[in-house]
């Protein structure tokens, strides 16, 4: 991964997490990792954990960064998401999965968050 793709993204993360700031969520962790794989954000909206994937692109050109969760992805989050509820003992607790897209016109983030993006088959 290039400098430049690695600190967009930097900065994709830190835009994403005081968007999620304002709107009162609290982080709870940034990069988590599991084997199953890595989720950007965690964060507690009132009761609820809410696991964040962030997605940044350089412009439209390519679609939204939103459109590149498939199915694949959504599956590898689940499965991240639940190692984060099991470490942490949180078993019990209602959550969701949100997607913020930040795609960087004339260098400034335009933030796309869709809540509750897509729900998992268990």
């Amino acid at each position: 991964m290039s400098l430049f793709r690695r600190d967009r993204g930097r900065a994709a993360e830190d835009a994403a997490a005081r968007h999620l700031e304002r709107r009162r969520h609290v982080i709870l962790a940034r990069n988590f990792r599991s084997r199953a794989g890595e989720i950007d954000l965690v964060t507690r909206d009132r009761e609820t954990i809410v696991f964040v994937e962030v997605r940044s692109r350089g412009g439209r050109g390519f679609g939204s960064g939103s459109e590149s969760v498939d199915a694949r992805k959504q599956r590898r989050l689940a499965r991240v998401a639940e190692a984060y509820l099991a470490v942490h003992r949180l078993g019990e607790s209602r959550a969701r999965f949100d997607v913020i897209s930040i795609d960087w016109i004339d260098g400034a983030p335009k933030i796309e968050h869709i809540e509750d993006a897509f729900q998992t088959s268990d």
